[in-house]
């Protein structure tokens, strides 16, 4: 149920139950048009009367708003005393507007995700601009878009293991989990019998190999297959993941500044920290880094082996630095 405008700044719970707003004739930048395409969100915290504390967080890839939750609190990455968080559920994802959900939904893109929830602050809540956006790996790539696409739409930005464009590394990977999903749809079989291969080639990129050859859960390869399994009987459904994968291939924030991404760096106008992990092996943070010396960004680097879950193992690390950030 979508919340008024009017009504935001007397909310004051840390959570609110799943709302939606709905987009009418949502036009992609493909120049496909969706009559209506609904988008989720969840908000915590209270916006202030100045209307000038909104954060907003978009989903990681196949994550849903429900998972952030996490992150919003007195002690939380996001401080819900000082700021209104809004949890946004990226295009793709199951809760907005999907292929699962969505009958003929044409191919999304990260640039359409962003066009979505810009929409939805707008139009549905009434912002004329936020406080910050904050995303992480594929809220990340939301982030990058974010402030190359709206340059003056928010005052900082925080994207976390994210990247403005993927490297050959991460496309091998990202391509073989497409390559698995498709391969089941092509000889007609479930396309769920491929998301077992696919969860044991994403679990292995989300860490490193040092970390999974020394890691308690690694130590037991029966228990480790069980829990792949359970997880793949519980994946996203494989249409939607397709949709988010090919989403990110696709990802390149320069293609909205004439193909060079120095001149999309150069047009960042928000205070902008880069967190990146030294070990991630599936998102390489090459161009997060080169991105953020172009735009004079301040960086954060997470320099465990836990990879891309670094934000999990190196969460109070990361949380301190991102809170600092947000209050300076």
């Amino acid at each position: 149920m979508r919340v008024l405008p009017f009504l935001l700044c007397c909310t004051s719970l840390l959570a609110a139950d799943q709302q939606f707003f709905e987009l009418k004739n949502f036009q992609l930048t493909s120049g496909a048009t969706i009559p209506s395409c609904r988008i989720g969100y969840r908000t915590f915290g209270a916006l202030n009367a100045a209307r000038d504390n909104a954060v907003a967080f978009p989903t990681w890839f196949s994550g849903k708003s429900e998972g952030l939750e996490q992150f919003f609190g007195p002690d939380k990455l996001v401080d819900t005393t000082r700021y209104y968080g809004i949890a946004i559920d990226a295009l793709a994802n199951g809760v907005s507007c999907s292929p699962s959900n969505t009958p003929g939904l044409p191919q999304v893109t990260i640039a359409d995700m962003v066009q979505a929830e810009h929409r939805l602050l707008t139009e549905g809540l009434g912002l004329k601009s936020v406080y910050a956006v904050v995303g992480i790996s594929m809220g990340g790539m939301q982030t990058f878009e974010w402030i190359a696409r709206y340059p003056n739409f928010m005052r900082k930005a925080v994207p976390i293991i994210g990247s403005p464009k993927l490297t050959a590394a991460d496309m091998l990977l990202w391509q073989a989990e497409l390559s698995a999903i498709e391969a089941a749809e092509q000889c007609h079989c479930d396309p769920r019998t491929a998301m077992l291969a696919v969860e044991a080639m994403h679990n292995y990129a989300l860490r490193t190999p040092d970390y999974w050859a020394t890691a308690p859960e690694g130590a037991d390869w029966s228990k480790l297959r069980q829990q792949l399994r359970t997880n793949a009987a519980h994946s996203m459904d494989p249409l939607d993941y397709a949709a988010q994968l090919r989403a990110m291939m696709a990802q390149d924030v320069a293609a909205n500044a004439g193909g060079s991404m120095t001149r999309a760096a150069a047009s960042v106008r928000a205070k902008t920290l880069v967190v990146v992990s030294v070990q991630d092996h599936m998102v390489n943070p090459t161009p997060a880094l080169s991105f953020a010396q172009a735009a004079k960004a301040s960086v954060l680097k997470l320099t465990g082996n836990c990879g891309h879950g670094a934000t999990g193992c190196e969460s109070p690390k990361m949380t301190s630095a991102v809170r600092a950030f947000l209050a300076q």
